[in-house]
């Protein structure tokens, strides 16, 4: 994932008809014939795939198809929206034995180019079992996506020290929200993940098969074990890479990358001491460390100026925080420190093009064309659940976290547009707990989505493997630290076995 992608992302949040709807807990109960009437317009619908109008996509084999899905699952013959997905064949259909649904993660990263990036990573034997099929979910990318105007993710900003910053986060919150909702508001409440997952059903449906394996990454193993506790008897392979708890699901799961991040800032800072003589950033970890909160402390007196950007202390949390994802990054990491130390001297600086695509990321989104996907974001996380409306909820949590996560608690803590949401979710959280196969990898050091978190689903998805990778990284498939995961990921989605107990990989 690149950090883009992981800016996007985060950088991660019952009943009525019917089981083919996925409307019932556990999809137990018999269709009533007139909602299987009435979904039968959208299982039987033609697909026709076409070159992707990303011509990279095509380029890598990928090919593209477009079809409509129901606005609501509970009136299924009212109004509808669009659904991008794509699809990498299999290397040998004579392999065949399915299809592979993905999903990248975020809530928010657009997922046409998951199959190429996954097929890459994949052995011969495995590309050749599945269809690998992408999709951007509705509001995002090409799947009727809803562009609330929004030009940067506030939400992740930190509150700063004062009164007045935990003030402007505040207005920008409710701005955000406010601007959603004046655009969007038929749709909005109809955009949440298990209408995704109903989505993902049709998907299934309409491409003729019984069942269908599914991998998903950080908010895609939400999603994944959403699709399985809804429609546990369509699932065939599960694969569940860097999950949260999903019980905490939006505001706590936040709320524990604090102290992640603050660990993974110490581990650099011990990193970083060890290279003085090449950075410059201190003898010891302390000195780092000290370094890197005197820069936030000099951003509040004077905003630093660096690559055409203007960073004050409440946006530079978030560039420590997209820049520890993964310690193999420590020293462009260091460098951009430094960079940013030299730039609040005064110093002429030349931005790495590490920094300056965070940069862009986080303040001018516009110029990757994220941005359209930021209303997206927030309205799959507000859709699934309440976040705190009270104002003086945040205050307090940021005031609790700030003595132990100086850097992290008051932006991991602040305003959620969610508190100023219109409407709650239409439908009660999906509570995961069931028993249905799935291989599940975590990073001991994720600071998105904790292993601790990673344990919690671990023990949901009762018929799970857990695969654990020492390092500090987000995603394990993706990362070139474990062979041995890999191969537990490929045995299983070659011939179905999962490790006969849970497994910790060397490094």
């Amino acid at each position: 994932m690149n950090r883009a992608a992981a800016l996007a992302a985060l950088t991660l949040s019952l009943t009525t008809v019917a089981a083919a709807t996925g409307l019932t807990p556990g999809a137990a109960a018999k269709t009533p014939a007139s909602a299987t009437d009435v979904l039968d317009r959208f299982r039987h619908q033609p697909l026709h795939w076409t070159a992707c109008k990303d011509d990279d996509l095509t380029r890598k084999g990928t090919e593209c198809a477009t079809l409509k899905v129901p606005l609501d699952y509970s009136e299924p013959g009212g109004r509808t929206l669009d659904l991008a997905i794509s699809r990498i064949r299999s290397a040998d259909p004579a392999k065949r034995r399915g299809i592979l649904q993905t999903n990248p993660g975020g809530p928010g990263d657009r997922g046409l180019g998951t199959p190429a990036d996954l097929r890459a990573r994949m052995t011969p034997d495995v590309a050749a079992a599945y269809d690998i099929i992408g999709m951007d979910t509705r509001g995002l990318g090409a799947s009727s996506p809803l562009d609330c105007g929004l030009t940067r993710s506030t939400w992740l900003w930190s509150v700063g020290r004062d009164r007045a910053g935990f003030e402007e986060s505040l207005r920008l919150a409710k701005n955000d929200a406010d601007a959603c909702w004046k655009k969007y508001p038929d749709v909005l409440p109809h955009i949440s993940t298990r209408n995704i997952a109903r989505d993902m059903d049709l998907v299934r449906s309409v491409l003729g098969q019984r069942t269908t394996s599914f991998f998903g990454e950080s908010y895609g193993t939400v999603l994944g074990a959403t699709y399985a506790q809804m429609f546990p008897a369509r699932v065939d392979r599960l694969v569940l890479d860097s999950a949260p708890d999903p019980a905490k699901y939006w505001m706590r799961m936040q709320q524990d990358m604090g102290p992640a991040n603050e660990r993974a800032l110490d581990d650099f800072a011990a990193w970083a001491a060890r290279h003085h003589g090449t950075y410059h950033l201190g003898a010891t970890p302390s000195a780092v460390r000290a370094a890197v909160e005197g820069l936030i402390r000099r951003a509040e007196a004077e905003p630093i100026r660096i690559a055409g950007f203007r960073l004050d202390d409440r946006m530079l949390p978030t560039i420590f925080y997209v820049f520890g994802t993964d310690e193999a990054d420590n020293d462009k990491y260091a460098v951009a420190v430094r960079q940013l130390l030299d730039a609040a001297d005064g110093k002429p600086v030349e931005a790495s093009d590490e920094l300056r695509q965070v940069l862009t990321a986080m303040l001018r989104p516009q110029g990757t064309g994220t941005h359209v996907d930021l209303g997206g974001t927030l309205a799959i996380i507000c859709g699934d659940v309440t976040t705190p409306r009270d104002p003086r909820w945040y205050r307090n949590a940021v005031e609790r976290a700030r003595p132990t996560q100086p850097v992290f608690g008051p932006m991991l803590n602040g305003p959620m547009p969610c508190a100023f949401w219109k409407a709650n979710p239409r439908e009660k959280w999906t509570e995961i707990s069931n028993n249905v196969p799935a291989l599940q990898l975590q990073n001991t050091g994720d600071t998105r989505t904790t292993y601790e978190e990673g344990l919690a689903m671990h023990h949901r998805m009762r018929g799970s493997r857990l695969v654990t990778v020492p390092v500090r990284n987000h995603l394990v498939y993706d990362s070139s630290y474990s062979p041995c995961a890999k191969k537990a990921v490929n045995d299983y989605l070659l011939d179905g076995t999962l490790p006969r107990k849970d497994v910790t990989c060397a490094r």
